[in-house]
This record gives structure tokens, C-alpha cells and sequence, in this order.
């Protein structure tokens, strides 16, 4: 086979013309500018190879081979492997008008590696709606948090939420469980006692509400309740514009006991009675723990109850393996639930 570059310079001059292009429109928009670049070369790519499609192997050696020489003109933005994400991108996103400006290469980049087509629809509308930066999508791809949704959502209606077709009704659909916290850096294995993990919260404060949900904003933080002459202090008290109601944050540093649940309550009726507004949904309250006993939670609420919910933390992000074994565990007890 002869050498690429001397039996097709239109095509290397399509492909220079598209970088050059794109480098003189940066003061539009770089970032913007870039991720069109890549598509660009990426349908390139694959209009080129659609050429030679009887021939297997051609579109490897077409990347392969282009690679090197505009390597050595632009630098290692343009390496095989870039230039096989840009043909990946341009097949994911076809439609050139699909493609959105609040969103950079680098997030196309982590979208376009999921393969399910209703996770990374979900991923970038959310991306979008909440102005994530690429390293909180990433954060939150590994963390799986579509995964942890479904335990308790549907596809259609997480989906839904995300479209902005509907509004969160009820807490279960924007409260995860189990919760990540590996941000706080603090050691799995070292003891701690509730008001550093309290203060570790507030320290990182814009990372624990993009892990708790959408829609929540500060309130208050050991909000002092005065009952007669008895003094009690909530760890933190949250708003959620979506289910317009207050939330209620109670933090333990050990296993589910049935008088936190009780403690937990008693807020949460405060709220309901001398803080919640008429026009307000009741009072959400969520229980942070380091292990659950559902039973326990079952048998200490209500049968009704579905404004008390509690969540297990925690200290660090497990492999995606197991993280994975444990929300299959978690739909696999709740399917059973559903059939006892």
C-alpha cells in the first residue's frame, strides 16, 4: 500500500484546513471551538473511511497514519487515540446542531465512553443543567450515580427529571443511598467523632450538595430548637427548591440505633409545626449513618412514613465492581420486597 499522504493530499488538506479553522475561531469560543473540531475530524474520518469500507482494516491505518503527520504539525492533541475518540464522538453525535456549547471536550470525551444510550443522555442533560465541570461529571460517572437512582426511580421518570418534562415528587427521587463522601479526605480508618465529620461537611460544602442531590441550598448549621427549658441543636438543616420543603440532616458516626431515628422525628415535627410555610410540602428528614438496619427502620416508623429516610456513607469511593455488586444487591432485596 502506498504511502497515504502522497495518494490522497486532498484529504490531509481537509483535515489541516479543519484544525486551522478551528484555531483562528478560538476567540469565539475555545473550548466550543475545540469540541467542534473533533467533530469535525471525526465525521472526516469517517466519510473517508466509508470510502474504503470493503477493506477491514483501512480505518486503522487511515487514524494510524494521519496521526503521525499531524502529530508532528499540531502536537499530541492529535494522537490515534484522540482521533479515535473524534470519530467516536462524531458517530454518538451525528447531528451537528445536537451538540451544546455548555459542554467541552473533555466532558464529550467522558460521555462518549458509555456505551448505554439512556445513561449518557441522562449524564449530559444533567451536566447541563447544572453547569458541571469536568471533574464533577467524572465524579460523578464513577461514583455511578445513575445506577444508585434507579434503585429507587424508574428509567422513564429519572430520565424525566433530567428532560425537565417533570418535577421530583417525592424524596426518594432526588436522595441517594448510599452516600460518597470520599471527598472530606478523612481516613476510613481513623476515629473521628461527629462534629469533625460535621465540620468536614461544611468545609466542603458544594461537594456534599452535588452528592446529596438536585435542588438543595444551605439553611443552617447547628440550628438551636428551644423546647420550654430543654436545648436541642440540628447538624443540618437544608432546602430543596425542587420538593419545596426542608430537610433536615442528622450525622452519626456509628451504626442505626432506634432513639436517632426518634431524635430525627422529633425535627422533623418542629419543622412540620413552627418553620414549614402552608404553601410547603412536610419536612424531609435523612439519617447518615455508617450502617443501616432496615427492619429496625421498618418496625421504629410509621407504616406510612415516607418523609424519614436514612443513608449509609460512605469515607471512600469503592471499585466500580463493587460498587456495582451492591446496588445489584440493593435491587435485588427490593424486588423480593415487591413479590413477599
Amino acid at each position: 500500500m502506498d504511502n497515504l499522504q502522497e495518494t490522497n493530499t486532498t484529504f490531509y488538506e481537509d483535515m489541516r484546513n479543519i484544525i486551522i479553522n478551528a484555531r483562528n475561531n478560538a476567540i469565539k469560543g475555545v473550548e466550543f471551538e475545540r469540541v467542534m473540531m473533533y467533530w469535525h475530524l471525526g465525521e472526516r474520518i469517517f466519510v473517508e473511511e466509508q470510502q474504503e469500507e470493503k477493506r477491514a482494516e483501512y480505518g486503522e491505518y487511515l487514524i494510524l497514519n494521519l496521526s503521525k503527520i499531524l502529530e508532528a504539525e499540531f502536537g499530541s492533541g492529535f494522537s490515534s487515540r484522540q482521533l479515535q475518540r473524534a470519530r467516536k464522538f462524531y458517530r454518538l453525535y451525528p447531528i451537528v446542531t445536537t451538540v451544546r456549547p455548555e459542554l467541552n471536550w473533555y466532558q464529550y470525551r467522558l460521555l462518549s465512553a458509555i456505551d448505554d444510550v439512556y445513561k449518557r443522555e441522562y449524564y449530559e442533560l444533567e451536566a447541563r443543567n447544572h453547569a458541571w465541570t469536568g471533574r464533577e461529571l467524572e465524579r460523578q460517572i464513577n461514583s455511578q450515580l445513575y445506577e444508585r437512582l434507579l434503585i429507587s426511580n424508574d428509567k422513564e421518570a429519572l430520565l424525566a427529571v433530567a428532560r425537565k418534562e417533570r418535577i421530583p415528587e417525592t424524596p426518594t427521587e432526588v436522595i441517594k443511598d448510599p452516600m460518597y463522601l470520599e471527598f472530606l479526605g478523612l481516613k476510613r480508618e481513623a476515629e473521628y467523632y461527629e462534629k469533625n465529620l460535621e465540620s468536614a461537611l461544611i468545609t466542603h460544602l458544594q461537594e456534599f450538595l452535588l452528592e446529596l442531590g438536585n435542588g438543595f441550598m444551605f439553611v443552617a448549621r447547628q440550628k438551636r430548637i428551644l423546647l420550654e427549658d430543654d436545648e436541642f441543636f440540628v447538624d443540618l438543616v437544608l432546602y430543596n427548591r425542587l420538593l419545596r420543603c426542608f430537610v433536615i440532616i442528622e450525622i452519626k458516626t456509628h451504626k442505626l440505633k432506634h432513639e436517632d431515628l426518634g431524635q430525627l422525628q422529633m425535627y422533623v415535627n418542629y419543622y412540620d409545626r413552627f418553620e414549614k410555610l402552608p404553601d410547603e410540602s412536610p419536612t424531609v428528614g435523612i439519617l447518615l449513618c455508617t450502617a443501616k438496619n432496615d427492619l429496625l427502620v421498618k418496625i421504629t416508623l410509621p407504616e406510612e412514613n415516607t418523609n424519614i429516610l436514612t443513608s449509609k456513607y460512605e469515607l471512600y469511593l469503592p471499585s466500580e465492581r463493587a460498587l456495582l455488586e451492591e446496588i445489584k444487591e440493593v435491587i435485588s432485596l427490593a424486588a423480593n420486597k415487591e413479590n413477599e
